[in-house]
């Protein structure tokens, strides 16, 4: 995964301009002070270059961020977000020697742990750094969905003042794995110099059922509160591509 991200951080606020952060957030915001009130202190795992912890900021939280990338986090300490502090860490494998109200991680970072290894890791690295009944707040591809919508090829077009930038996107799925292989074709010109650059990449990426995200949960000293469509808190169905999971911490491990 930090190979994918060191190749276009450049482009990436650029690529997803069109995101919603601020109802992201503000759904991050409303879920935490009705699961645990008292947060005050956040973990973000996998905080890329900081857009979900700058509109958190706003809303009065202090917030640490993890990302394998270091252009990633570079990105992020650029924009001078206040209360947040950006680390470059393996969210499978960190210490940091603190406790937080509450982690979150979103644009399904969990997605990125095709390894049962690895997301179970992650798990019991979360539980280390939450107090007492803190929130673990995820969001990632939903199995039921994803084998009922299937994915798609895409081509993407974006632009700004100095570059346009296309994206293809092809995807194979591996029904033993729950994996799903993303290649990616990106194409960037380069306005001022009518140059072309050329980026290929490939995210593997895998999507959970809730029982499996119920059985690593109770593996790690967590239970699941809920599983619903972010932003809107729909019920999870076939149409929900990306769901988010709301655990809490009963035990410690």
């Amino acid at each position: 995964m930090t190979e994918n991200f060191n190749l276009y951080s450049k482009y990436y606020d650029l690529i997803y301009q069109d995101k919603n952060y601020l109802e992201e957030t503000n759904y991050v915001s409303q879920t935490l002070k009705e699961f645990n009130p008292s947060t005050s202190e956040i973990l973000e795992l996998g905080c890329g270059s900081g857009n979900h912890a700058k509109f958190l900021s706003k809303e009065g939280f202090s917030l640490t961020g993890i990302d394998r990338s270091e252009t990633m986090i570079s990105e992020a300490k650029e924009k001078n977000i206040p209360n947040f502090t950006a680390h470059i860490g393996d969210i499978t494998n960190f210490d940091l020697k603190k406790k937080f109200d509450s982690v979150i991680s979103l644009f399904h970072v969990m997605s990125y742990l095709t390894k049962n290894e690895d997301l179970h890791a992650c798990f019991q690295n979360t539980n280390k750094h939450l107090k007492n009944n803190g929130i673990f707040l995820f969001d990632c591809w939903f199995t039921p969905a994803v084998y009922h919508l299937k994915p798609e090829s895409r081509v993407k077009q974006f632009e700004n003042e100095e570059i346009n930038v296309e994206r293809r996107s092809k995807s194979i799925m591996d029904l033993s794995e729950n994996t799903i292989d993303v290649h990616f074709d990106i194409q960037i010109e380069h306005k001022n110099s009518s140059e072309h650059s050329f980026l290929q990449e490939n995210h593997l990426m895998r999507h959970f059922s809730l029982p499996e995200i119920e059985f690593f949960a109770s593996q790690s000293g967590f239970k699941v509160l809920r599983c619903e469509e972010l932003i809107s808190r729909n019920e999870a169905s076939f149409e929900t591509w990306a769901v988010c999971f709301i655990l809490q911490k009963t035990q410690e491990i």
